[in-house]
Formats: structure tokens, sequence, C-alpha cells
């Protein structure tokens, strides 16, 4: 569970009913490590997710080509030990968000740059910014956090927008409650016959979530997931980010499960 990853490739499969539109994501990623020098780290990550979304045809009938949202995203993170107890960490994240048609109009920059620095042998604080599509379009943001080692198998990290606990039994399993402010937000390429100003679909939830990741050999992950989203939107807006379109969906439970390969 704590071995270095250089390598590792990664499927997932999550669903969330709503009461009148469930959502269907399947998502596979590639990431590549790196260590540059005895002090540097360089990781890359390559990740496409397609977001399926049933729609209740007697609320939302109009709605049905809008059932097929895609992501295209290449996170290249960089770390640098400054000294023993400070360490940079920065990240570059080209993102194609579309519906259909993949064009460089659904192209956006996200980033963030991130200060660590340990306390003492347990706690290290982190304090940053980004810019990330949390709140389901692209922001500038603060971001922070404390992580700290209960002991040898517990860990608890707080802050925002992830807070984590985590602990660990033995070398092959790994349970921790989450709790996590996401979204996302998608270009759009076909006109729905609500709107005609609508250009992208936005999506945000604050999640809360128990996992449960087990070692099955030594290259092989499962990973499981239930959890429940609050406060869940999801809108069409204009170029201007201007809500022309609120769903008004109501929170939903998730789960999820997932395989990784790493080595």
């Amino acid at each position: 569970m704590k071995a270095q990853e250089n390598f590792s490739v990664n499927m997932n499969l999550k669903t969330e009913p709503t009461d009148k539109i469930d959502f269907t994501e399947t998502s596979i990623g590639i990431s590549f490590s790196k260590k540059i020098s005895s002090k540097s780290l360089i990781t890359n990550t390559l990740e496409y997710s397609n977001l399926n979304i049933n729609y209740d045809l007697n609320s939302y009938e109009l709605f049905e080509n809008l059932d097929r949202l895609q992501q295209i995203k290449d996170k290249l993170e960089f770390s640098q030990e400054i000294s023993n107890s400070t360490k940079l960490n920065f990240s570059v994240t080209p993102t194609f968000s579309f519906q259909e048609n993949l064009g460089f109009s659904d192209f956006t920059l996200l980033g963030s740059f991130e200060i660590k620095q340990q306390l003492n042998s347990k706690a290290t604080l982190s304090i940053g910014a980004a810019r990330t599509n949390v709140f389901g379009n692209p922001k500038f943001l603060p971001s922070a956090s404390l992580n700290y080692k209960v002991n040898e198998n517990a860990n608890l990290l707080i802050g925002f927008p992830d807070s984590r606990i985590s602990y660990s039994n033995n070398i092959r399993n790994k349970f921790s409650l989450s709790n996590s402010f996401n979204g996302s937000f998608y270009n759009l390429n076909i006109q729905n016959e609500i709107d005609k100003n609508a250009a992208k679909a936005a999506l945000s939830q604050m999640t809360t979530s128990f996992e449960y990741e087990r070692n099955v050999d030594k290259n092989w992950f499962l990973n499981f997931k239930a959890g429940y989203d609050f406060d869940k939107k999801y809108k069409l807006t204009d170029g201007e980010n201007h809500t022309v379109y609120d769903f008004s969906i109501s929170n939903g439970y998730v789960l999820g499960i997932g395989i990784k390969y790493k080595q």
C-alpha cells in the first residue's frame, strides 16, 4: 500500500441515482512518475472520463440529446524539496471538456501551487492556490490542509477541498472516510431546445464517502466506494457562466468500484 508508484493504470465505474436523473461515470487513467534528482519528482497522469446521464423523460423529454459528456485531462505535477521540512508542489492540467465533437474551444487550463511545511514528525501544513472546477466552473481558489499522522496505521487530513481519515489494519487493507468538494463542466456542441444560449453543462457537489481498498496481490488493487452527495447541482450556463437552466435535482447516494495496477 505504501510502495512508490512508478507506473499505474486505473479504471473506475461510479453511479449516482437522483429522483429524476441518474448519473453513471466511467473513467480510465494512466500515470507515470520519475525521480529526476534526489529532491525532485515529476508525475504525469492522463485520464479520460465519460459521463452518461439518464433522464426521467416525463420531466426532461427535451434533454434526451444531452446524455453523454466527456473529458480528457493531462495533469503534469512537479515536486521539489527545498529543505528537509519544506516542499513545493506545482501542477498544470490541460483539460478538454466536451459533449460530442472535440475542438480547441473545449480547452481549459487548470493548475495549482502548494507549499508543504513539516511542523514536526507527525504534522504537515499545506497552503496554496489552484485554478479548479470544484464548483462547476473554473475559478481561482485557495487551498489549505493539515495532515496529521495519528500512528503507524492511521492518518488524518483536514482541509479544503478535501478532508480524510484513513486507517490500515495490515499491508493489504486500507479504509478511509472522506469529505470533498468536487465538480466539472462540459462545453455543449449540440443545441438543446430549451435555451439556445446554453453553452456549458456544470455539475458540483460535496461528497461524503467511505472507501475500502484491497491489495489483492503485489501489483493489483480493488477499490469500493459508497457515499452521499450533498448540495448536488446540475445547471446549464451561458458563455459568461450565468445560469440559463437549473435542473433542480435532489441529492443522491454514490456507489463506485475501481481496479488499479501499479508497479
